[in-house]
């Protein structure tokens, strides 16, 4: 099993540099590429004023994050999080960089560059010359956009889930072997049941050889599993 981390943050402003910093984070857990559903997500105390142009952004001001804890208090439970697997994230060098940012501030490691999968490069690669905005992604391949009224970032992170796993090979990748096995004795029974006698069908050695083609195409395809 192969995991990684997909995460999003939102912040006071566009750069760490000027004193900005992170007022909420979020984190999927990914094996293979698929979310299990295991998540970390706080909202945070940034410790300084939430401008109004990042507020009609994420839709945070100062009531949102009274009271929250600061990012010190959330740190160690999200680098163990985190763990050492990769990282993935749209337009990913803005999220390391506030990331970085703060956890320079608690004297911590930044994250290494290697361990960075940017989703905003990949859809560029792919869709050259189009617009890649999350937005964009979600509509061009048809996921729910309705419950994203502002930039949040633990639905963005469901969201950017879907997306990456268009971007690296489709629904292939979600397809249940049990399923098919269950679905294919439900057509077989179905069959039977029927005025007319199931047969079995033998690809020929040219169908064969294509199927095996078009698979050797595919990233980790569910047809060579064990």
């Amino acid at each position: 099993m192969s995991r990684s981390v997909l995460l999003d943050t939102e912040t006071t402003g566009l750069e760490p540099g000027f004193g900005h910093r992170v007022l909420e984070v979020a984190a999927l857990e990914l094996i293979n590429d698929l979310p299990t559903g295991t998540e970390f997500h706080h909202i945070i105390d940034p410790c300084r004023d939430i401008p109004e142009e990042a507020t009609r952004i994420h839709g945070f001001t100062s009531v949102h994050v009274r009271g929250k804890p600061r990012f010190a208090e959330i740190a160690e439970q999200f680098v163990a999080f985190l763990a050492d697997c990769p990282l993935v994230a749209h337009n990913a060098p803005f999220d390391f960089a506030f990331l970085d940012a703060e956890f320079a501030l608690l004297q911590l490691p930044p994250l290494h560059p290697a361990r960075m999968i940017d989703t905003l490069a990949l859809a560029k690669a792919r869709f050259p010359g189009l617009p890649n905005s999350l937005d964009a992604l979600c509509r061009r391949f048809a996921i729910d956009l309705s419950a994203r009224t502002t930039h949040n970032a633990l639905l963005d992170c469901r969201l950017l889930a879907d997306v990456y796993v268009e971007l690296t090979g489709g629904r292939q990748r979600g397809l249940s072997l049990e399923l098919d096995v269950q679905e294919s004795a439900a057509a077989i029974a179905y069959q039977s049941a029927g005025p007319r006698t199931p047969r079995l069908v033998v690809a020929t050695d040219e169908e064969e050889a294509a199927h095996a083609a078009f698979i050797a195409r595919l990233k980790d395809p569910v047809w060579l599993a064990a």
